[in-house]
């Protein structure tokens, strides 16, 4: 991080499909080792799928998935005076995305479902429906803060 100069950020262009940002960033996340078109193959076939189930347009199945396991308030360590507190911070709605896009592939990952378009259309209908393994990490992310809400003073 530089002291002098603001670092901009890069604009991501929509994805060629469905012309959304949101899912072009989820690609981006999918993708391994620069094999983009491979990730969008499966975040594609995944997203079809669980949209064909429910009779909605992808984009609004993906982002209500989305939604409903990101994050709002996440704990970070803070060290002061030789202890160490576990802070409850709120999350910007990007960092929040971000986040809620991460643990979705990881849990995705996690499955034992054979082919990865089948692993994240699970993911994506379990976060969709507010239960699974994401659900639940958000859940427990919340209790977390919960639980230390005696040291919110401590930010700043």
């Amino acid at each position: 991080m530089p002291r002098k100069s603001f670092i901009a950020k890069r604009e991501i262009l929509p994805d060629s499909k469905y012309g959304d940002v949101l899912l072009q960033k989820f690609i981006n996340k999918v993708m391994w080792e620069g094999k983009k078109n491979l990730a969008e193959r499966i975040v594609y076939g995944a997203l079809e799928s669980v949209a064909k189930d429910k009779k909605e347009d992808v984009v609004e199945v993906f982002k209500k998935a989305i939604d409903s396991v990101r994050p709002r308030v996440m704990v970070k360590s803070t060290r002061i005076g030789g202890a160490t507190y576990q802070v409850p911070t709120e999350v910007t709605l990007e960092k929040s995305q971000a986040i809620a896009m991460t643990w979705l592939i990881t849990f995705a990952r996690k499955r034992g479902e054979k082919g990865m378009v089948t692993r994240l259309k699970a993911e994506l209908d379990d976060a969709f429906h507010g239960r699974g393994s994401t659900y639940k990490k958000r859940e427990d992310t919340l209790k977390m803060a919960e639980a230390n809400k005696a040291f919110a003073h401590f930010k700043w």
